[in-house]
């Protein structure tokens, strides 16, 4: 298998995926769900827990890896870490995987992310009730909070507001990215939302949670948990599954980055967090977005989607809206987008079962499969520091 491009670039590739069932409420604990989406992974590669050498995830999980380790039979573990931002961290896990599969530190990593997020803590609940730390984070929030400003719904509905003023978008432009996933959700049966399609009109219907934001923007909140296995290309060549290649993989921090809040720039309707994250990308790969196949976007909340196609070059700032109308985000358009129904339609972990389903893209294994897929490029958490990877398939 020949690398191309530069730096991480076809250094390390994803050879096993599992997860959980996606609920409300999972009935057991968080660990349990971790080993559970981890031996499903690996039954899926065709290896052991005794083969895994590295475990890597981000924070707000609550499984460290030792626990884990010891809870699966691991053994000894010469590669451990994890990211911070939560879901922003989610491709930025395989790059640290990929990392330390490129300089031999580890020959087999998984990527976990794991909790009750529905039937436990919400995040969606924000900040408002929390007991108050002494961290200089807290002290960030305490400009916020003050004015009403605090769950992440609240958050991105003044980012949502000036988005619409600045570009003369609607909340029906939002509404076509709820649509779309819940059109792919319907036909997936791992979905939360299995055969439960809705139109325009249901979105337009929808109750308002923070205006202009509506129910129908906002992603579920979900238990579950999923995995990722990591080898080289050359293991992965004797593994069960196509494997699919780290063709790039990038973080990014933008200048005066808040979290989901960055306000004080002098412009805040744009990622330009994303927008860096991108351009290494593609640097790394020698991709640009006219060669990328589909795409998996960070949908926790619709607005949040138009500005990544846009950061991304898919489009130019404020033409996100057309792009979408025109269809170029379905199955038969210039990039089919969230095959799987994303977090809005499949279920919300924090971006790793996105990962999963590129790479069941790269495979050809999608319940909603585009044809000739041979690269995707994948996104994490917008509003805060952020990540991104391409995956391909190996030529």
């Amino acid at each position: 298998m020949s690398r191309s491009g530069t730096g991480l670039s076809g250094s390390a590739a994803v050879v096993g995926i599992g997860a959980t069932e996606f609920s409300k409420d999972s009935g057991r604990s968080e660990l349990q769900l971790a080993c559970e989406a981890i031996l499903a992974a690996l039954e899926d590669a065709g290896l052991r827990p005794e083969d895994v050498d590295g475990l890597t995830t981000f924070t707000m999980e609550t499984n460290s890896e030792i626990v884990v380790a010891r809870a699966l039979g691991i053994g000894e573990l010469t590669f451990f870490s994890r990211i911070g931002y939560g879901g922003g961290a989610a491709c930025a896990s395989v790059q640290q995987a990929a990392m330390a599969i490129a300089t031999g530190i580890a020959q087999v990593v998984v990527v976990y992310r794991a909790f009750n997020e529905r039937s436990g803590v919400r995040f969606g609940l924000g900040q408002g009730d929390r007991p108050v730390d002494a961290t200089a984070d807290r002290a960030a929030y305490s400009w916020l909070t003050p004015q009403g400003l605090h769950t992440p719904a609240q958050w991105v509905a003044m980012f949502a507001r000036r988005y619409l003023y600045e570009y003369g978008a609607t909340s029906e432009d939002f509404g076509r990215v709820a649509v779309l996933d819940r059109k792919h959700a319907a036909t997936n049966p791992k979905a939360w939302f299995y055969q439960r399609p809705i139109t325009l009109a249901d979105h337009q219907a929808s109750r308002y949670i923070a205006e202009p934001l509506r129910l129908l923007d906002c992603c579920q909140e979900t238990d579950g948990g999923q995995a990722l296995v990591l080898v080289s290309p050359e293991r992965a060549g004797d593994l069960r599954n196509r494997p699919a290649l780290v063709r790039a993989a990038a973080q990014g921090a933008g200048a005066d980055q808040h979290m989901m809040a960055s306000y004080y720039r002098p412009d805040i309707t744009g990622i330009p967090e994303m927008g860096l994250v991108g351009r290494q990308l593609y640097a790394q790969s020698g991709l640009g977005p006219s060669d990328l196949d589909a795409a998996i976007l960070y949908d926790h909340f619709t607005p949040l989607v138009l500005p990544q196609l846009e950061e991304l070059g898919f489009c130019k700032p404020g033409e996100a809206k057309d792009f979408i109308a025109d269809g170029n985000l379905e199955l038969g358009g210039a990039l089919p987008t969230n095959t799987h129904g994303g977090q809005l339609g499949e279920a919300y972990l924090h971006g790793v079962n996105g990962i999963a389903e590129g790479v069941r893209l790269i495979r050809g294994t999608s319940v909603n499969q585009p044809d000739g897929v041979e690269n995707v490029i994948v996104t994490a958490g917008t509003g805060v520091p952020t990540s991104g990877l391409i995956l391909g398939a190996a030529r």
